[in-house]
C-alpha cells in the first residue's frame, strides 16, 4: 500500500513527510486553488511545483494534472511541465476523448501518465489500452452519485491481473480514512487523499486515551523519568 498527499499546501507536505511513510504528492487545478487561496502573493507555479518536488525528493512519485482541455493543449502542458518541473513527473490526465488521445501520444514519448477523473469501468478500462501507468478512480464522487465504487475499483484490478497490465490503481477522492481502508482491500495498490484525513485517523479520542492510560502507568511506577532516563 503507497499513501500519497492530495495537495499542493507546501506546509502540510513538509509536516505530512516527516511524520507520515509519504510515497509521494498529487495536485490538480482544483488543489492548486485551494492551497494558494491562502497565500498573501499570488504564486509562481512552476517554482512552486519545483519546492514541492525539493521537499518530497525525486525519489517520491509526484503527479502533476495538465490544464488545457483538448489534446494538443494538454501535450503542450504536459511539455511544460515535464521541462519545467522534472522529467520523472507523472502527468495526470482526465479520461475523455481528447484526453485519451493525448495519452497515447504521451506514452509513445515514454512519458508515465496517471489517468485521472476515473468515475467507472469503461473510462478505466480505455485508459489501460492507452497505457496508463496510474488509474485514479474517484472514490467518494463515485460513491455520493450511488455508484459502487469498491465494485469499480476490484473490477480494475481484475483486469490489471488478468491481462497483466502494467498499471497501478491511485485512488483519489476520499472523506475519511475508512473510505480509503476500502479501497485499499477492494484492490488499490495507491491512494492519495488530503492531509487532514491522515491527521484526524490518529487523533481519535479512543488512541489518544490509551496513550494517556500508558503515560499516566508508567509515571505511577517511575515518576517523570523516561525509559531512556533511567538509571
Amino acid at each position: 500500500m503507497k499513501y500519497l498527499l492530495d495537495t499542493a499546501d507546501l506546509e502540510a507536505i513538509r509536516f505530512c513527510s516527516e511524520s507520515f511513510p509519504i510515497s509521494g504528492v498529487s495536485t490538480n487545478p482544483s488543489i492548486v486553488r485551494t492551497s494558494f487561496a491562502k497565500l498573501k502573493e499570488k504564486p509562481d507555479f512552476f517554482a512552486h511545483m519545483n519546492a514541492i518536488r525539493t521537499v518530497i525528493g525525486r525519489e517520491k512519485a509526484f503527479h502533476i494534472q495538465v490544464t488545457a482541455p483538448d489534446a494538443d493543449g494538454m501535450l503542450r502542458d504536459a511539455d511544460a511541465i515535464l521541462n519545467r518541473v522534472d522529467e520523472q513527473v507523472c502527468i495526470k490526465i482526465p479520461v475523455t476523448m481528447e484526453g485519451l488521445r493525448a495519452m497515447q501520444a504521451l506514452k509513445k514519448q515514454g512519458v508515465t501518465v496517471t489517468a485521472t477523473a476515473v468515475y467507472g469501468k469503461t473510462q478505466a478500462f480505455l485508459a489501460l489500452e492507452a497505457g496508463a501507468d496510474y488509474i485514479a478512480p474517484y472514490y467518494n464522487r463515485m460513491e455520493s452519485m450511488g455508484l459502487d465504487s469498491d465494485g469499480v475499483i476490484a473490477a480494475i484490478a481484475q483486469m490489471i491481473g488478468e491481462y497483466e497490465y502494467p498499471t497501478e490503481i491511485l485512488a483519489a477522492s476520499f472523506k475519511n480514512a475508512g473510505q480509503i481502508e476500502r479501497a485499499f482491500e477492494a484492490g488499490a495498490q495507491s491512494a492519495t487523499m488530503d492531509p487532514s484525513i491522515l491527521l484526524a485517523a490518529l487523533k481519535q479520542p479512543y488512541i489518544l486515551d490509551a496513550v494517556e492510560a500508558f503515560q499516566s502507568d508508567w509515571k505511577s511506577v517511575f515518576g517523570d523519568a523516561t525509559a531512556a532516563e533511567l538509571d
